[in-house]
């Protein structure tokens, strides 16, 4: 297209001004000027875009946080209590283990016995049944327990296969105090599980 060629269009223009006496530098600085403003309120625009798309995704990280935060308030109790009862297996299944290692010798059965005895203070009669391998135990160390205590007076002793190694079974006219490790060990869960 050369500069006089004519231009048509299919519609009338609007606000259409003719420009006389314009030098080439004139024209020039005009359209620097349109450049310079044309970006100027492309930068506005996309500032103002990047500003409305930030706030956007500020309020859904913010949204995001506050999803989460309730999740973990909704679990985090289930988390707790369910941690409390692995610990408390944990440390149960720990001490069924140690105590099982436990050498049986009759410092321990005498310990055991005495420990029992404290839950039935004021009775008479008193039979004490042990396994019969700690019971032998007993007698073969001549162990001073098998003369009965001062505070108990005189006890029976009986071999049981019904008591577990290091345990006894205290039978009073009272009733029974069943003071096997076993026994101790389903008291103490019951205990922490409550």
């Amino acid at each position: 297209m050369k500069w006089a060629d004519t231009i048509l269009f299919d519609r009338t223009l609007g606000d259409v001004r003719q420009l006389t006496g314009i030098t080439v530098l004139d024209w020039q600085d005009f359209q620097r000027e349109r450049d310079a403003a044309a970006y100027e309120r492309g930068r506005r625009d996309g500032e103002s875009a990047l500003n409305e798309q930030l706030i956007r995704q500020r309020n859904e990280m913010v949204q995001l946080q506050r999803g989460i935060f309730e999740s973990l308030q909704k679990v985090l109790p289930q988390v707790i209590h369910e941690s409390e009862n692995s610990l408390i297996e944990l440390t149960l299944e720990t001490a069924k283990k140690i105590v099982a290692g436990i050498a049986i010798d009759s410092a321990l059965v005498e310990a055991a016995v005495r420990d029992a005895l404290r839950q039935c203070e004021g009775a008479s009669e008193i039979l004490v049944q042990l396994h019969p391998d700690d019971l032998a135990l007993l007698r073969q160390n001549q162990s001073p327990i098998l003369e009965g205590l001062p505070e108990t007076g005189p006890l029976k002793f009986s071999g049981s296969a019904e008591v577990t190694r290091g345990g006894c079974i205290l039978q009073t006219r009272f009733g029974l105090v069943d003071a096997r490790r076993e026994t101790k060990i389903h008291q103490i869960t019951q205990s922490l599980n409550a």
